[in-house]
């Protein structure tokens, strides 16, 4: 069976590429999509689910942003499950600085070229929070469209969903982006950071060839 995957923020498949799967699954990526002008979310998600097939029975997996727009997905391709990383159920789970944001609306007002690669101070406070101690952390950004960066942040502050206990969620317990005190996960990785799936892959590994048997 195909298991559609969306990586993180930023992120391409290079964050998740030591994950193994069994032989019996196709794993498809679907690539981040540069947003158009003044795109509406659920314009967006429908353009992401484009590539999958929905003749054939397929699971989704989503890694931190891509586990929110999996969820968006499955609701228009509905999938056989649905797997989250190192992101969250819903809109109740976001940690204080993205309800900051929603309530704020900084995302919105802070210029696409805070987003630029020029500029330091974003890429700086994605390392602290993704994983500080891991000086390669940079590496897995590698789609640094600044329209794309502050759309997106925009999108994931205002992002309103409500729980659905069949998505099986998987959470580190360092996670900052999103603290598994807001959650109840069904997989606890233990010291892991946002980035997990990176650095735990063979955990997650097992956890996944698990859920997808």
């Amino acid at each position: 069976m195909k298991i559609y995957v969306i990586s993180g923020l930023g992120a391409d498949f290079k964050v998740l590429e030591k994950l193994e799967f069994s032989e019996q699954h196709t794993i498809v990526f679907l690539d981040w999509l540069i947003p158009e002008k003044d795109e509406t979310f659920s314009s967006y998600v429908e353009r992401m689910a484009g590539k999958i097939d929905e003749s054939e029975p397929f699971y989704l997996l989503g890694y931190s942003f891509g586990g929110i727009v999996v969820q968006e997905i499955n609701k228009i391709k509905a999938a056989e499950k649905v797997v989250i990383m190192g992101s969250i159920r819903s809109d109740k789970e976001k940690s204080r600085l993205i309800k900051m944001g929603e309530i704020t609306k900084i995302p919105k007002i802070i210029p696409a070229s805070f987003f630029n690669d020029k500029s330091t101070m974003f890429y700086s406070v994605m390392r602290k929070i993704f994983d500080p101690q891991n000086p390669k952390v940079l590496q897995y950004f590698r789609v640094r469209d600044p329209y794309y960066l502050k759309w997106s942040i925009q999108r994931i502050s205002e992002w309103k969903f409500e729980e659905n206990n069949n998505v099986i969620q998987i959470l580190g317990d360092k996670d900052i982006v999103f603290p598994i005190k807001n959650s109840r996960p069904n997989y606890v990785i233990k010291g892991g950071t946002h980035l997990f799936p990176a650095i735990k892959y063979k955990e997650v590994s097992k956890i996944l060839n698990g859920i997808f048997e």
